[in-house]
């Protein structure tokens, strides 16, 4: 009889696959070994079942690059229900990482108590469990997109994580639904992701940067050299999970600031 994988394997599975660059989705990557170890499985199988997951990703597949082919049904359930409910299949894939990063210190970069996140302040007024809640969410959002990117600004390749917002494209409090959906995302910037808050600067559905006429006028060297300078240049699109260009429209019409 087979071993069939249960739903809170690939729920793990999912988050690894989030959380991982492509190129590290093997068999003797330290993290996999000690996930597989946790959850009863061996490196190889998680290894191949991450690869699986690529393999139902459009932005995988769309440029060549193919994962396994032999995902099944219970994977392509798993991950339409994370495609059509990415904050509930979010929320519980990360919080069961952190069950196994607890047990496990070598799981400790997968736990969202790694991450220092801040949660809306419409939150502020809720309960503890709440409150905890929603950081377990912002970990999920920021370590999918920061992945997505290769933990580079999508506009400067800016690389130091201290300095990197993953930036939410429709604004977390306007879209209830795709607060954790990495195609709301974008690695940005501190400075970037103020600016693109503000809509002092946007990136169309076609991945152009478009700047303020606010901030173009302004001839100071730091406007000039930091932000005026990527007017009209493509931006770094990431690994997994491509902008979604819906979202990015929403932006440019709603938010930007002509």
């Amino acid at each position: 009889m087979a071993n069939n994988w249960s739903r809170d394997q690939l729920l793990i599975a999912v988050n690894l696959y989030c959380q991982l660059p492509f190129g590290r989705l093997h068999k003797n990557n330290p993290l996999i070994i000690a996930a597989a170890n946790k959850i009863g499985r061996t490196p190889s199988a998680l290894a191949m079942k991450l690869c699986n997951f690529a393999s139902l990703d459009p932005k995988i597949t769309s440029n060549g690059r193919k994962g396994l082919v032999g995902a099944s049904y219970l994977d392509r359930e798993i991950w339409a229900e994370f495609i059509e409910d990415p904050e509930n299949i979010g929320y519980q894939s990360q919080f069961m990482v952190d069950q196994l990063a607890q047990q496990d210190i070598a799981l400790s970069s997968l736990s969202s108590t790694e991450e220092t996140v801040d949660i809306p302040s419409n939150f502020y007024s809720e309960s503890t469990i709440i409150q905890s809640k929603a950081r377990v969410k912002q970990a999920f959002f920021r370590k999918t997109v920061l992945s997505s990117y290769e933990h580079r600004c999508c506009i400067t390749g800016l690389a130091e994580p201290k300095l990197l917002v993953a930036s939410h494209i429709v604004p977390w409090s306007k879209d209830e639904h795709n607060r954790l959906n990495p195609a709301n995302g974008l690695c940005l910037s501190v400075l970037h992701d103020k600016a693109y808050d503000q809509g002092l600067l946007t990136i169309t559905p076609d991945f152009i940067i478009r700047v303020s006429n606010r901030l173009l006028k302004d001839q100071s060297a730091m406007a000039q050299d930091y932000l005026c300078r990527f007017n009209g240049t493509t931006i770094t699109l990431p690994k997994k999970f491509t902008p979604n260009p819906d979202f990015l429209a929403y932006h440019f019409k709603h938010v930007f600031v002509q």
